[in-house]
């Protein structure tokens, strides 16, 4: 949905999971010299400032990656995530937050693509600008829901695709699986991260069901939850269907969820972490 600007939700712990998991996965697939394609289906506008309008409006950060900026007791699995964060802000003071688009340019390698996909044309814009420009990454002012079909399997045949709609349009749950599905058919060795938020259970249960429903093997589910699931009180929680994980991610995130818990959300937040499919 056009109207949704990230910029107002940057940094929250929903961020924080979903950049966690990305860096992890990147870290792993770092670890082969053979080249790989990251797909983005929802860039955004690629870096955000933590001391802007948008983002103090809500103050959403504070509860997020604010928890973690001072911290000296991170998990080693966290750190990496930490870190880069730190590299975007040229002081100790936390005032930039890197979206996914920015986290994956740092990471990836000169034999490595990647390609972001974000309709909004003035986050596409900001996407351009603040990507600088190398050969192996390309914006799209696209749907990535769309194209990412398109390019599977890639040339590479290494690959991860994040696919993270805002949501904000109920079929969007159903077609992040139907995308899902079309895609892995194309590419059945890739990593595919499909986030999701916790507005109404009833609907991730629904959406569960459905990528069960897809054939698809080898699917890891991991949730972070900051208050108890209460409808009409807003997003509670968010999680990450992860298809063909690395094998460290499982035992990397039974060490990362209970620490944010206890430091983002101590008193009412909650995990959780499965198999949703067997290999």
């Amino acid at each position: 949905m056009l109207s949704y600007r990230h910029a107002f939700h940057a940094g929250n712990p929903a961020d924080v999971l979903k950049h966690v998991v990305v860096v992890r996965c990147l870290a792993y697939l770092n670890q082969k010299e053979k080249p790989y394609l990251v797909v983005d289906t929802h860039a955004g506008a690629g870096r955000y400032r933590l001391d802007d309008a948008s983002a103090q409006k809500t103050g959403e950060y504070q509860q997020g990656i604010a928890r973690l900026w001072h911290r000296q007791d991170l998990p080693e699995a966290l750190r990496g995530y930490v870190q880069l964060v730190k590299e975007i802000n040229s002081s100790d003071e936390l005032t930039q937050y890197p979206g996914s688009p920015w986290l994956i340019r740092t990471l990836i390698r000169e034999q490595d693509r990647a390609i972001f996909y974000e309709l909004h044309s003035k986050d596409h814009a900001l996407l351009k600008r603040h990507l600088e420009r190398k050969p192996q990454i390309i914006t799209r002012c696209e749907d990535g829901l769309t194209g990412v079909i398109a390019l599977m399997p890639p040339n590479e045949r290494r690959g991860l695709v994040l696919m993270d709609p805002s949501y904000e349009v109920k079929e969007d749950y159903q077609q992040v699986v139907s995308v899902l599905e079309k895609a892995h058919r194309r590419f059945a060795t890739g990593t595919f991260l499909v986030w999701y938020p916790v507005v109404d259970r009833e609907r991730i249960s629904a959406m569960e069901r459905a990528v069960k429903r897809t054939g698809i093997r080898n699917i890891k589910q991991f949730e972070f939850s900051t208050c108890p699931d209460f409808p009409g009180r807003g997003m509670s929680a968010s999680g990450m269907f992860v298809v063909n994980p690395p094998w460290t991610l499982e035992q990397e995130m039974q060490q990362i969820l209970p620490y944010l818990v206890d430091v983002m959300a101590p008193d009412q937040g909650s995990f959780r972490y499965k198999t949703l499919v067997a290999e």
